[in-house]
């Protein structure tokens, strides 16, 4: 394979010839479109994240081009030859497609994105980057974010083009920018975040140079839209090891900007007051949460475990014993849960699940040894709600003791609350607990029309059925006297 850059010529290891011509050969659509583009007069690459990651030998079949056809030409190309085009990213450049392709016998779905040659600023006011457009490759692989991800494959000719070295920064796994990181980040200061994202997903260590410029502008990230920090923030924690990328984002300062919540859990402790690290203390609770998942990356659960203890800093307490206290740091660090959520724009119902977690992780902790009633188990179910079992494992891995007695009679307790589920569950639908009277039978036993009583006769029925188990039809009728008596329903333990 002929390398691009005379001034630059960088040898591929067999290793590495086989992976680019891998990526080659399994998308027959990659050529396909390179010829369609050079038979309209333009060039195309394979580019960025595709070609780091045939590298890393852990390519898909998201595939991403640069080309120095404008967005218009590059529509006149692809809507005749793609089975799907859109046009989200229009506007920056990038027009999206879809291509059905046979590969070995298999029919598969590429997922294509092809963006023009570009450069992209911030002014020191906006939140969107200015796009304007260039006619080199090497001119667009510098604006890039890292080097690893500024490597092309031209096509069809497969010139490697690494301008920058980033071949050998794969080899080091380490993360540098392709021109001074100050320059980088001042252009789009959401590179910053990439860095702590890549660092998670890749496992790779960001270069020093590279960490002084974020720390010395992290505070430009305000400028970025809470919609982009927030993807960045989620990438992060689904990757690998989020815990490498959320140490970079306290360490720098950018967690400061987005996500102050969590270095404020680095409280001090003195000899006096001694107590867990409240911060290692959610990282290690999010690696152990992880651990359990079951079906791949939980964003929802993730989330509740790096937040569960968010509360504790408002909620720090000195007692005169000289015990450090946190009473009710769940209730405050739901609140502060929606709050920070819904500020990073996230769906109402994922903050409402995440939030709930929150409130709920210190719930077991009454259990005890096994005192639980039924009703209290009941309860507990009800309370979690289809969160159930997310807060099973998130209650499990806040468990963080080195007291290894005290780990095990933990985990006892909890496998014995959640065998009486189970049983719970065998003999009644705890899945979905309801009164034994719908509002129809009650409007016709208590002989009323629609109206706030009957709400609040459906709300005394539920008590009932929690406390008690299933008391079935008759049982639940015989209660009405509390309903009819009182205007205002109570509460009341049938006799």
């Amino acid at each position: 394979m002929p390398n691009a850059n005379e001034d630059k010529p960088r040898e591929l290891s067999q290793a590495q010839r086989r992976a680019v011509s891998e990526l080659l050969r399994v998308s027959p659509a990659a050529d396909d479109l390179a010829r369609r583009f050079e038979e309209a007069g333009h060039s195309l690459a394979l580019v960025g994240g595709s070609v780091r990651d045939a590298l890393l030998g852990r390519l898909g079949n998201d595939l991403d081009f640069t080309t120095d056809a404008r967005p218009e030409q590059v529509l006149r190309i692809v809507r005749p030859w793609a089975d799907a085009v859109w046009e989200v990213g229009i506007a920056f450049g990038t027009v999206g497609c879809q291509k059905r392709a046979v590969v070995a016998g298999e029919e598969l779905t590429f997922e294509i994105e092809i963006t023009t040659y570009r450069s992209e600023a911030y002014d020191r006011t906006s939140r969107k980057p200015e796009v304007s457009y260039g006619d080199a490759i090497e001119d667009d692989l510098v604006r890039r974010d890292f080097t690893v991800n500024a490597m092309a494959v031209a096509l069809p000719q497969k010139a490697f083009v690494d301008p920058y070295g980033g071949l050998e920064d794969l080899a080091a796994l380490v993360l540098r920018t392709p021109g001074t990181p100050e320059a980088s980040f001042s252009d789009d200061p959401l590179r910053m975040m990439r860095a702590a994202r890549f660092a998670a997903q890749l496992d790779f260590d960001v270069a020093p140079e590279v960490v002084a410029a974020m720390t010395e502008m992290a505070e430009r990230i305000t400028i970025v839209s809470a919609e982009r920090v927030r993807d960045e923030l989620n990438k992060l924690l689904l990757a690998a090891h989020p815990r490498k990328g959320l140490t970079l984002l306290v360490d720098t300062g950018l967690a400061a900007h987005v996500l102050p919540e969590l270095p404020a859990l680095r409280l001090e402790s003195d000899e006096h007051h001694r107590h867990k690290d409240v911060y290692e203390h959610s990282l290690t609770v999010l690696e152990q949460a992880i651990d359990l998942e079951e079906d791949g990356p939980d964003l929802t659960l993730r989330l509740a475990a790096l937040l569960h203890d968010i509360g504790k800093p408002r909620t720090r307490r000195f007692e005169k014993d000289g015990r450090v206290s946190f009473h009710h740091h769940e209730v405050v660090g739901a609140k502060m849960v929606k709050k920070r959520m819904t500020a990073l724009k996230y769906a109402n119902e994922l903050v409402k699940d995440v939030s709930r977690l929150v409130e709920l992780h210190l719930r077991f902790h009454g259990y005890g040894t096994g005192e639980w009633t039924d009703s209290a188990v009941r309860r507990y179910v009800r309370d979690a709600g289809p969160q159930l079992s997310r807060l099973h494992k998130l209650t499990r891995s806040d468990c963080t003791t080195r007291n290894k007695r005290k780990a095990s009679a933990l985990s006892r307790a909890y496998d014995g609350l959640e065998e009486r589920i189970a049983q719970l569950q065998e003999q009644e639908e705890l899945d979905a607990i309801r009164p034994d009277l719908d509002g129809n039978q009650i409007m016709r036993i208590l002989g009323v029309g629609p109206g706030p009583v009957i709400g609040k006769a459906y709300a005394f029925l539920l008590d009932q059925r929690l406390e008690h188990g299933p008391m079935g039809e008759e049982a639940a009728a015989a209660a009405r006297p509390a309903c009819r008596s009182r205007p205002t329903v109570r509460r009341r333990r049938p006799r």
